[in-house]
């Protein structure tokens, strides 16, 4: 009996150890320097293009939509596929549960923070899809591979390879290990059993299933069960299929988002302009706005700009590598289409974080934390309704399952094209990775998440030291080939019926 306590003491202890070391390695990872970066990033950028880009919305909504013309044109899938594979990365728990965190944390002042960062990751987003284009490699038989890789080793020449294998590696273990399974799939059985079996306690559970030690509840062995056959199902049809289910469920559940916000926003019309007065005022004076309920201007930034980069994922290099297989020759173009992800992403980000502002569920006296505070706010939004509570929880678990599903597929498509750049077309490899992330999405509901969350966030802040210094050093050639491009555009004389 002593043997098993100390068995188990020692266990504990040495996980305390290592969450407490992937803590401090995030910390200085996701430090003020990289924050900072990415910033100044989008702004050194956004300066190169003297905000042209921003001019041409309407261009980008009808490239979005719009196959490029001519049987010429190289690449996989159409722009608006690669655009639903990069946001079906993008879109997920960082839209809903990220921006409640940043609220919660910063308070209102952060939602600002998070717009500010958006805005410029507009440009970063811009940048990275023209350069996956400008530098990507086709095959004879038309299979496309791009991304930070290539416009590092490409754009910047052979002696920078190293930073793209860095980029590459990081890629890799950050999908396995956290970003694209563990964290997903958790954020999804999280909110069934929150919907299905709130009170479930394993220590005193008469019923549920017994698995790895520990009793979990059917409802969330269902849900593993069922999310991992669909992913299993999607994943072998490679990124076709991908791109097909993405541009499906995508569109569809960001649109029934929106609308449910929006609903709930007009709902409460007589108070907008004191949420957004609430949300400007709190973002430059936090006590005076919250009564002295959240602290610094300094703690609000940081929570804003941190998770509006979570969110928009504007610079970490993972949106270029679906970009690189649109079906287009035009670098500019597509560059066009993988900004409109970061506008769609301040949408939604902007909608769930009007809604909880309106809702006050931010506020630290009510001890909310993460998904919670959503739920609050839209049960508080709809309260008019009969088990308005019922009705949040079903419509948050609803758009947290859709939205971390997609988020699964996507990155597992970025992880195979970072593999394929470190291993080569070796099919084998290819597949016992598939087969290895399938697996890691299956178990992945009864593993312990706090550290996987960290060392999701290390590896991803990893892959965006190496995509910034490129970003930086190539914001020249952003800026050449975005005025040949308008050049040409406004020669054809096609500013109002695009080609």
């Amino acid at each position: 009996m002593d043997t098993t306590a100390a068995t188990v003491e020692a266990t504990t202890d040495w996980l305390v150890r290592l969450s407490a070391l992937v803590d401090s390695v995030n910390s200085y990872v996701w430090g003020l320097p990289l924050i900072l970066m990415v910033l100044f990033t989008g702004i050194l950028v956004t300066s190169f293009l003297r905000f042209e880009h921003l001019f041409h919305l309407k261009r980008a909504f009808y490239y979005m939509v719009r196959t490029e013309k001519g049987a010429e044109a190289t690449g996989e899938v159409s722009a608006f596929g690669a655009l639903c594979t990069a946001l079906s990365a993008t879109i997920g728990t960082g839209s809903i549960v990220g921006v409640a965190t940043a609220i919660g944390m910063g308070g209102p002042g952060a939602l600002f923070w998070m717009m500010v960062a958006a805005f410029f990751g507009m440009g970063t987003k811009y940048a990275e899809g023209l350069l996956a284009v400008k530098y990507r490699t086709v095959d004879r038989g038309g299979k496309v591979l791009g991304g930070p890789f290539y416009y590092i080793e490409k754009g910047l020449g052979p002696k920078w390879k190293p930073l793209a294998v860095m980029f590459a590696i990081f890629g890799t273990l950050a999908a396995l290990l956290g970003i694209g399974t563990i964290t997903q799939i958790h954020g999804i059985t999280s909110a069934v059993q929150r919907f299905f079996d709130p009170a479930f306690s394993a220590a005193d559970a008469s019923t549920g299933v017994h698995l790895f030690g520990t009793t979990y509840p059917l409802c969330v062995v269902v849900a593993g069960a069922i999310v991992t056959i669909a992913t299993a199902a999607v994943l072998i049809g490679g990124l076709q299929r991908i791109a097909t289910v993405s541009t499906f469920v995508v569109p569809f559940m960001a649109v029934m988002y929106i609308v449910m916000c929006l609903f709930i926003i007009l709902g409460n019309f007589a108070n907008i302009l004191w949420a957004i007065q609430t949300i400007v005022r709190s973002a430059f004076n936090p006590m005076a706005a919250t009564g002295g309920a959240i602290g610094s201007i300094f703690i609000a930034m940081q929570m804003g700009i941190a998770r509006g980069i979570f969110a928009t994922e504007a610079g970490l290099g993972s949106a270029p590598i679906a970009a690189a297989a649109a079906r287009t020759n035009e670098p500019a173009r597509q560059g066009l289409v993988c900004m409109m992800g970061t506008f769609f992403t301040i949408i939604i980000c902007l909608m769930t974080g009007v809604t909880i502002v309106l809702a006050e569920t931010w506020r630290p006296e009510l001890g909310l934390a993460g998904a919670n505070i959503t739920i609050e706010a839209f049960a508080k939004g709809l309260a008019f309704m009969p088990n308005a509570n019922y009705v949040a929880k079903l419509f948050i678990m609803i758009s947290l399952g859709f939205f971390a599903f997609t988020t699964i597929l996507g990155w597992d498509y970025y992880a195979e094209r970072c593999l394929e750049y470190l291993v080569g077309k070796k099919k084998g490899i290819i597949m016992a990775y598939r087969f290895l992330y399938i697996v890691v999405v299956a178990i992945g509901p009864y593993l312990t998440v706090s550290v996987v969350w960290g060392l999701a966030d290390v590896f991803n802040g990893l892959m965006a030291f190496p995509n910034l210094v490129a970003l930086v050093l190539l914001s020249p050639v952003v800026w050449r080939t975005t005025k040949e491009f308008l050049a040409k555009c406004r020669e054809r004389e096609r500013w109002v019926v695009y080609e």
